[in-house]
């Protein structure tokens, strides 16, 4: 057996730098280039198969060869999320910042799950950050950085049901949820985010544990609704536990009347969760800030900072406002992970105590690097950019005479449809043609939109995040649907 094994994982450093450099360069020339390229481009049948087939290399391929696969078969076909006539979805592009300080968190690669270093002291300080934009409170709270909304929602849902038991008189993590407790019952708007149920249905609560509450014309929870649905649940025997509500809803980016909600689940002994992932940080915003009156009342918040501060992927923060809750929900420290009293790190719990994951990146390194970069007034400005965008986007679907809008714009997404005036009152006719042309528009690569459904009628759905559209970009998005419709009635011909 030889004293030393030459691994190619741990190279010699003049190498990584030379390496380094040739991988800030390609990035640097793809960022700089993005605007030029169509926005999305569709890969070959061929070019599809080669990447779902390849074989691992026996003898392994010199770096610079994959830098080169990465430039020529990955960069060439991206999401397209980068581009400023991007507007899809809720995905951002990625901050300059934050994509260096991916490299810097995985050039230290600690683990996050507690421990006396850097990151983990560094985490409570932009965790803190989260809840001031958005005026969480802070002495008795806890936040802790997730891969995203989704397990920001499932972190806060179990400390929510594991409260719910504790107030009934039984300990859920003892126990389980047993048939001879009554059902949890947990209520969501019509235009709540499916991650709610899946995080239902992970928790043992089930589907059917989620009461669905219709929304009024401006796709807001309907507060009557909800309390005659909370009345009927308990005379049913069964037990009303927690209301999710909407701090900027997916569809449109409503906002549910959450002072309203908090008074109620105040009323109502509820836990009160808020779905924050896209919009609670339109807070800074204030010309609407009014509207996320409430959310400092609530017991949890999920927070995407992935989303609207444009983070590189993954990154989300659950927010607990009971931080012994949420510790009580999750804590169970293995013997190895056991410390003297006093010594150490041990008078500041770890954070594994507080979620499911035991390693855990180190997340907050691109939040804090996006954050301080952007300061504080940096991200107002931001926000109310993207945010005076949308509504010059409203104000050019309203002069036109072939677009309509189809809900309030209340943040950045702005719902709308194409309106021909030669289909002016045949619905049926609208809808397929609108269905028709966001295949082709993506296809085209001029603009990218998505579509949803509201209130049971189809619409074109654009949402705006990134610093570098600008209003002439919105007027290209409205004349690629044009251009889009006009190939659709020809495809028809």
């Amino acid at each position: 057996m030889s004293d030393s094994f030459a691994s190619p994982l741990v190279d010699d450093l003049v190498t990584f730098r030379r390496l380094g450099h040739l991988a800030v360069d390609m990035a640097a020339d793809y960022l700089e280039t993005v605007r030029e390229r169509p926005v999305f481009a569709p890969m070959t049948p061929d070019e599809r198969r080669e990447l779902l087939t390849l074989d691992l290399s026996e003898e392994g391929i010199p770096p610079e060869e994959l830098l080169a696969i990465i430039r020529d078969r990955l960069f060439t076909y991206p999401m397209g999320n980068g581009h400023p006539r991007f507007f899809g979805w809720v995905n951002s592009p990625p901050a300059l910042p934050g994509i260096i300080a991916e490299f810097l968190a995985a050039a230290l690669n600690p683990s996050c799950a507690g421990g006396d270093h850097a990151a983990t002291y560094l985490e409570y300080s932009v965790i803190r950050w989260l809840m001031e934009l958005i005026d969480f409170p802070q002495e008795k709270s806890m936040g802790l950085f997730v891969s995203g909304a989704s397990m920001a929602t499932l972190t806060c849902l179990a400390a929510a049901r594991f409260w719910a038991a504790k107030e009934a008189g039984w300990n859920v993590r003892e126990r389980g949820l047993q048939a001879q407790n009554p059902d949890l019952v947990l209520y969501l708007s019509e235009e709540g985010h499916g991650c709610i149920r899946k995080a239902a249905e992970m928790l043992g609560l089930g589907s059917n544990a989620l009461h669905l509450i219709p929304t009024d014309s401006t796709f807001r929870m309907d507060v009557a609704a909800l309390r005659a649905a909370i009345q009927a649940d308990r005379a049913a025997g069964r037990q009303p536990f927690c209301v999710a509500a909407s701090a900027g809803t997916v569809n449109t980016g409503a906002i549910d009347p959450l002072s309203l909600l908090a008074d109620m689940c105040a009323e109502e002994s509820l836990w009160l969760h808020v779905d924050g992932a896209y919009g609670a940080v339109g807070k800074v915003d204030p010309q609407v800030a009014p509207l996320f009156d409430g959310i400092e009342r609530a017991q949890s918040v999920a927070i995407d900072p992935h989303k609207w501060l444009s983070v590189p992927v993954e990154c989300g923060c659950a927010l607990v406002s009971d931080k012994h809750l949420l510790r009580e929900t999750f804590s169970l420290v293995p013997p190895y992970l056991q410390l003297e009293e006093g010594k150490g790190f041990a008078n500041l719990p770890w954070f594994s105590e507080y979620g499911f994951q035991q390693t855990r990146g180190f997340r907050a390194l691109k939040v804090w690097m996006v954050l301080q970069t952007t300061g504080r007034q940096g991200l107002v400005q931001r926000i109310q950019h993207h945010n005076a965008l949308a509504q010059h986007l409203a104000s050019l679907i309203d002069a036109a005479p072939d677009f309509e809008l189809l809900a309030p714009v209340t943040l950045s997404i702005v719902c709308f449809r194409y309106l021909p005036l030669e289909l002016k009152g045949d619905e049926e006719g609208i809808e397929q043609m609108n269905r028709a042309l966001v295949p082709l528009l993506q296809l085209a690569g001029e603009a990218f939109l998505t579509s949803t459904v509201l209130h049971g009628q189809f619409a074109l759905r654009a949402c705006i995040l990134h610093d570098a559209t600008t209003p002439d970009d919105l007027r290209i998005l409205l004349e690629s649907v044009r251009h889009a419709a006009a190939l659709s009635r020809k495809q028809e011909q």
